[in-house]
Order: structure tokens, then C-alpha cells, then sequence
């Protein structure tokens, strides 16, 4: 074994060595240790920034584009807003253990038994605030956690748990070893993550393009499940029915951070009432610095600039015959994350919703609200985008369990 897999695999075991400390925590421990996690975090603020800004300034210095930029960096204002989601989670009600189902013959009754997973794996690239994000709700869900990130971030990480994380759980009583940081920086280590399917049956693929959806197609082969999410890109059609200002506002609301998988990509417009809208949407886009790529495109509809370094500030533009073309552009050349529709008309706002197939479908509404803490306000671990059942969507601690039916008397 190399020494990459060895490391991922020292992580795995330790992890899963300690997960039964967590797994047999009250309730009462779990949310102290969430609780300590947000005054430590306010507390080393100092420590966890100074750390940031050394991981922005290397990636800078190493020609990282300026929306990875943006992930990269911790702020004070979102490293007060990781210190309040903390708060939220802790708050959180916690899943009921065991559920009644129904009683069968013989005076005997179904329970819904929900056991954790028991170790969750979590590879996610330039993105600090995912450290704190995930093993938080691995925290409230009682599973123990790997988490591997890129080396851009890897800094950062390491000072969030070692300051933040570890010494709340401690302190919580808890074995701070169920939540490990993979301390290797080779794209190794992702692909040791996904072939322990003994020590880490899930793993949660956080990231964009191929090599995360490569990543899923190597964690099958070896039996690993994943909850992936690849691809992303918000889609908005106008249509005929538009508020012209409605649908400004939510183009210009839709284009506040370039650098993120549910910003605006797509924007379509029906051809009765492009060359009306036309003026304001290219007003809102030159205020954001944005720059539309009109027809014809040298590149596939569904392009996603937020992955583009040279190009990330583009919006693609479209104009379409009716609501039927929009719904099957959205739903066939993109990535299915997200749509929305601009509409006065209740009736196409209804058909809008009836046909889009993808994962968060909106109304007069930005796709940048499909995320796990402005929809449901609690941290999420990332936004499944499978077309599968199962929890599809931004992912949560509620849906890291698995179900064991138990029968008993009465």
C-alpha cells in the first residue's frame, strides 16, 4: 500500500474506532459539542483567519481564479455566519430514533429503527467552510467523518479542526477521533477515499466536472455509495406573462457570487418578448460585470462558466419559442440543479413546474436559494442532484441514517 492509501486508511480506522463513542451520545452531549464549535470558532477567529488569508494568498500567488477565490476565502462576516449556523444546527430537533410503524398479528408491532451509517467520507476541493459544514452534521447525525480536502485548502481545514472541531467534541465528551482530516495533499487521496467499503460505505463528493463524477464511477467499482454532486448551473426562463422588472431583479440577484453552483448560467427568454426585456436584462448584467455569450454559441447551452477561470463571469443567452422549449432545454442540456420561471401567468408557472425534472424548481424566485441553509436553515453536507430515490436535493444530518425494522411485542 502506497503511502497516500495508508494515510486515508489510518483515517478511516480511527474514525470508525471512535464512532461508537458518538454513536451512544445523548443528545444533550451532540449539541454541546455543536454549541462549543461555535465559541471556539468565535473565539479563535484570529487563528482560523490568519490561516485562511496564508491558503488565499498561496492560490493567488498560484493563479486561482478569482470565483475559486471567492470559496477559498473565510471573511469575519462568514465566519460569523458559521459560528450562527453552528447555534441553528445545535437548536435542531434531533431524529426520532425509533418510529412506530403499525402492529401485526400474534400481538406484535413495526418499528423504524434509524441507525447512523456508522464512518461518512467527504472530499471537497476549495472550500474551507465545508469542513466545519460537514462534520457538523455528521456531528448531529452521529456518524463519524474523512474528510479530504484539495490543497488549497488543506491549511485552513487543519487549523478549523484542530482549534475548532476536536476540542468541542472533547469537551462534549466525545471522541474527538470521529472526525479525522485526511493530512495528505495528493488528488490520491480522494480515489483511497472511495474503495473502502468497509470502513467508509458512503462518501459525499463535493465538487464540479469530471473528476468528481470519475470519483463516483471509481466509488461503484469498489462498492462504495456516493451522494455526488458534479455539475451545477441555475437556470432562468422568462416568459411571455414577465414582470420586466421582476425579472431584472432576480437576474441581478441571481449573479452575487460568481464562483458557486447555484448562481445564474442559463438565461432563457421568450422570442415575443426578448427585444422588450432585452434593455433591463443587459443593464443588470453590466452592473454585475457579467458578460452574456448571445447566439450563435461556439459552446453547448448548458456550459458552466462558474468552472471557467478565463470566462467565469459569462451568463449564457437564449431566446426560445414558448414554455415547452424552456423545460426541455433545462431538462436536457443542463445540469439539472436548478430552474426558474419569470412569469405573471399562474397557469405557466404550474406547467413550468410540472416539467422540470431537476432537483429545485422556483417562481418568481433566484436559484441561488437552493442551498441547505437558506431552504431549511440548518448547514448542508452538499446538493445531490440524483434522479434516484433517496435524499436528492440539498443533503442534511436527517438524511444521513439508514433504516432497520424491528419487530417486538406489543
Amino acid at each position: 500500500m502506497d503511502e497516500v492509501a495508508k494515510a486515508v486508511e489510518e483515517c478511516a480506522r480511527a474514525a470508525k474506532a471512535a464512532a461508537l463513542s458518538l454513536a451512544a451520545a445523548g443528545d444533550e452531549a451532540v449539541d454541546a459539542a455543536l454549541l462549543g464549535m461555535a465559541e471556539r470558532l468565535v473565539a479563535h477567529r484570529d487563528v482560523v483567519l490568519d490561516a485562511n488569508r496564508a491558503d488565499v494568498a498561496k492560490a493567488e500567488a498560484d493563479g486561482m481564479s478569482a470565483g475559486l477565490l471567492d470559496r477559498l476565502a473565510i471573511t469575519p462576516e462568514r465566519l460569523d455566519g458559521m459560528a450562527g449556523q453552528l447555534r441553528l444546527l445545535a437548536g435542531a430537533p434531533h431524529q426520532e430514533r425509533s418510529v412506530d410503524v403499525s402492529t401485526l398479528d400474534g400481538g406484535l408491532k413495526l418499528v423504524e429503527r434509524r441507525r447512523p451509517v456508522g464512518v461518512i467520507g467527504a472530499n471537497y476541493e476549495a472550500r474551507p467552510n465545508v469542513t466545519v459544514d460537514v462534520a457538523s452534521q455528521l456531528v448531529k447525525s452521529r456518524n463519524g467523518g474523512v474528510l479530504r480536502t484539495g490543497s488549497a485548502a488543506l491549511g485552513s481545514a487543519q487549523r478549523l479542526r484542530d482549534v475548532v472541531i476536536a476540542p468541542a467534541l472533547e469537551a462534549a465528551g466525545i471522541d474527538p477521533d470521529v472526525v479525522q482530516l485526511v493530512p495528505r495533499v495528493e488528488r490520491a487521496a480522494a480515489s483511497a477515499l472511495v474503495r473502502l467499503p468497509g470502513l467508509v460505505p458512503l462518501v459525499i463528493l463535493r465538487g464540479s466536472g469530471d473528476s468528481t463524477r470519475a470519483l463516483a464511477t471509481e466509488a461503484a467499482v469498489h462498492g462504495v455509495r456516493t451522494l455526488a454532486h458534479a455539475d451545477g448551473g441555475g437556470v432562468l426562463y422568462i416568459d411571455a406573462a414577465a414582470d420586466a422588472g421582476k425579472a431584472r431583479d432576480l437576474v441581478y440577484a441571481s449573479l452575487d457570487r460568481l464562483g458557486v453552483c447555484n448562481r445564474l448560467n442559463l438565461l432563457l427568454i421568450h422570442e415575443g418578448v426578448h427585444d422588450a426585456v432585452w434593455p433591463l436584462i443587459e443593464t443588470a448584467l453590466a452592473e454585475r460585470r457579467v458578460t452574456p455569450s448571445l447566439a450563435p454559441h461556439e459552446h453547448p447551452i448548458g456550459y458552466e462558466w462558474a468552472l471557467d477561470s478565463e470566462r467565469e463571469a459569462t451568463v449564457t443567452v437564449e431566446k426560445v419559442g414558448d414554455l415547452t422549449d424552456a423545460v426541455e432545454i433545462a431538462n436536457e442540456r443542463t445540469s439539472g440543479l436548478a430552474a426558474g420561471i419569470a412569469t405573471e401567468d399562474p397557469d405557466a408557472a404550474t406547467a413550468f413546474f410540472d416539467g422540470y425534472t431537476g432537483t429545485g424548481v422556483f417562481w418568481n424566485a433566484p436559484t441561488r436559494l437552493l442551498d441547505g441553509f437558506k431552504l431549511l436553515a440548518v448547514p448542508e453536507t452538499g446538493i445531490n442532484l440524483d434522479r434516484v430515490p433517496g435524499p436528492r436535493g440539498p443533503v442534511t444530518y436527517t438524511d444521513l441514517y439508514v433504516r432497520q425494522y424491528a419487530v417486538l411485542p406489543a
